[in-house]
């Protein structure tokens, strides 16, 4: 059986069956939906020959063109889907639920599938995941400098049951300069897209959530401009830590980086950092004085922190002062800060 679906029916059964997405590979690289695997009707060559085809004689040959390829591939279709779907139940889509979603679902259908083709496409997804990022959802801009820790705070605030965004994981990057050492390779801004909106649909919209106060880029990849503006206009509470605790922090996330790629991350803020600065910074990392180096290095961020906290409206920026280099303390302080602000209701034990 094969049935046409909307949208909002397809994302209420992503929580239930398997999503196959046929298009090739390279558009499936080049963003999917999270969890989808990919059985490509065409491979991206395969997909070249039909669509010359198309252009240059039309749609019946490109019809033909696509059945000569497809139609030796047909049972390997069926065996990678039954490896996916073992219920027999899937959900397929192509890039506008055309002709190739059409094919894989008759294919699938014929070999006692029940099949749910997303009308339009994926095209369709990538419009509607835009169309959330307006959702009425309050947030919390977690807030502070450099080294205060902010990634280990949102993880202990899971812990004590709050809603989390976090936007540095979905990244793959840590924001700064340094931010991609020890990191996997960041994704597509589509991918990113798709993977950020997974969590933004899966909030509770009854309870805040919490989310770093990011610029709108994070390494290559860039927020939303939509949700970009609902975490400038969110009350920001602000962590102040004293500066060796922070220095501290710096020197035992990134010192046991090698020298070369620490020497380049300086010169990515150059120009920012001031020529005298950042060759300063650049000595101090050779001699393994890494002390040295992220005070010199903490001068550009914290001003640029100071900056951006200037944009905010002063009513709804809270401070909190620590003594503390714990996430977990900072995380309990935090909540506390926000339950005497009224901003959250309750907390974990």
């Amino acid at each position: 059986m094969t049935s046409h679906i909307g949208i909002e029916k397809f994302m209420e059964l992503r929580k239930s069956l398997p999503v196959i997405d046929v298009r090739s590979p390279q558009e499936f690289n080049q963003g999917h939906i999270p969890g989808a695997v990919n059985i490509p009707l065409f491979s991206d060559n395969e997909r070249s020959i039909v669509g010359k085809a198309y252009k240059n004689n039309g749609s019946h040959e490109a019809v033909m063109a696509g059945l000569d390829i497809a139609g030796k591939k047909l049972s390997s279709f069926v065996r990678a889907a039954l490896r996916r779907a073992p219920g027999n139940k899937v959900q397929i889509h192509c890039w506008r639920g055309g002709m190739r979603s059409e094919a894989m679902g008759w294919l699938l259908s014929f070999a006692g599938f029940d099949v749910f083709i997303l009308d339009g496409g994926y095209k369709e997804y990538r419009r509607y995941i835009r169309s959330r990022w307006e959702d009425p959802v309050m947030l919390i801009a977690l807030s502070g400098k450099t080294g205060t820790g902010k990634t280990d705070i949102l993880d202990q605030l899971r812990h004590l049951g709050q809603q989390v965004i976090d936007l540095e994981k979905l990244a793959c990057h840590k924001g700064s300069a340094f931010g991609s050492l020890g990191q996997p390779p960041q994704p597509t801004n589509e991918q990113f897209e798709n993977n950020l909106a997974d969590t933004w649909l899966s909030l509770d919209r009854s309870e805040v959530a919490w989310v770093e106060d990011e610029s709108r880029s994070i390494g290559s990849l860039f927020i939303p401009d939509a949700l970009h503006r609902k975490i400038a206009e969110s009350p920001a509470v602000c962590l102040e830590m004293p500066d060796e605790l922070r220095v501290g922090r710096l020197v035992r996330d990134y010192s046991s980086f090698p020298e070369h790629l620490l020497t380049a991350s300086v010169e990515k803020i150059k120009k920012k950092l001031g020529r005298q600065h950042a060759a300063a910074a650049t000595e101090a990392i050779k001699n393994k004085d890494f002390s040295l180096a992220a005070r010199i290095i903490l001068k550009y961020y914290d001003k640029a922190y100071s900056y951006d906290l200037s944009q905010r409206d002063p009513e709804r920026v809270f401070m909190l002062q620590t003594g503390t280099a714990d996430p977990a303390e900072n995380a309990r302080l935090l909540t506390g800060l926000c339950r005497e602000k009224g901003l959250i209701s309750t907390v974990k034990p």
